[in-house]
């Protein structure tokens, strides 16, 4: 087989057991949209989650959710759960000062991964996304701001193994990547903006600012503030939000640094 070539069953398998386990609950046809493979595919591979223990179906409904056994994939694997528990009160502050919801993400491979978020405690938010949501690395703000600023080794480092994906979204973040004009941008900006997020439960209804969090001199991840693409500008939401969403971000990071 070519060097870098997946193997489409595993990839599908594992597409449909992170469905299942973010949306906590989901019929057949919900799997088949998010996991984006054919509905018999679906069936087979739910069948074998199903014999394996993975999932289970509920009682009394055609639906499926993950067992507590999915739990066995991440022994060995100790997760820094330092940014959340530093950040969680300035989050929570700047929501309640702001009113839209704030995000902490970190990166995992091609993606930014919903560490915690405010969501919950606002009722400016179409969906309540849990920690472990993922969105594609250059298709939203927060990755676009840990791009922007990690170092040109780990730049090249992701770059790389986006290459060995052939996914849409892996293929624009190819194209976007291939010059620094971008990158140089946020850079001097400061902070990144995506209009109209795609890859959310609601396309194309809200847009996000983000700005990386610093450990020691190094990108940890990024805060992201998420407001209604109706509700204003881009530009009125940068004049209004930045600077706030800045002071947060150097609050959080100057205490990861301290820790």
């Amino acid at each position: 087989m070519e060097k870098g070539v997946p193997i489409r069953a595993i990839s599908r398998g594992l597409a449909v057991l992170q469905s299942v386990n973010r949306g906590h609950s989901l019929s057949m046809m919900e799997i088949c949209k998010h996991a984006k493979i054919p509905y018999p595919t679906a069936c087979r591979i739910v069948q074998t989650l199903l014999h394996e223990g993975m999932i289970e179906r509920e009682p009394s409904r055609k639906r499926y959710r993950a067992t507590a056994l999915v739990q066995s994939l991440a022994s060995g694997f100790h997760d820094e759960d330092q940014l959340v528990s530093v950040a969680r009160p300035h989050i929570v502050g700047l929501c309640e000062k702001l009113l839209w919801p704030i995000s902490v993400t970190s990166r995992v491979g091609p993606h930014m991964m919903v560490r915690d978020s405010t969501h919950a405690m606002t009722s400016l938010t179409l969906t309540n996304y849990y920690p472990g949501f993922t969105l594609p690395l250059m298709e939203c703000s927060t990755g676009q701001a840990y791009m922007a600023f990690c170092t040109d080794d780990q730049r090249e480092h992701i770059l790389d193994g986006l290459k060995q994906i052939d996914g849409s979204a892996e293929r624009m973040a190819g194209l976007l990547l291939a010059n620094d004009s971008l990158l140089r941008q946020i850079r001097a900006n400061g902070y990144a903006t995506f209009a109209r997020n795609l890859y959310t439960d609601t396309p194309g209804k809200t847009s996000s600012i983000a700005v990386p969090l610093f450990k020691d001199g190094q990108v940890a991840g990024a805060i992201a503030l998420i407001f209604f693409a109706v509700a204003m500008s881009m530009e009125k939401a940068i004049e209004q939000f930045f600077e706030p969403l800045k002071a947060t971000a150097d609050r959080i990071s100057a205490e990861l640094s301290s820790a």
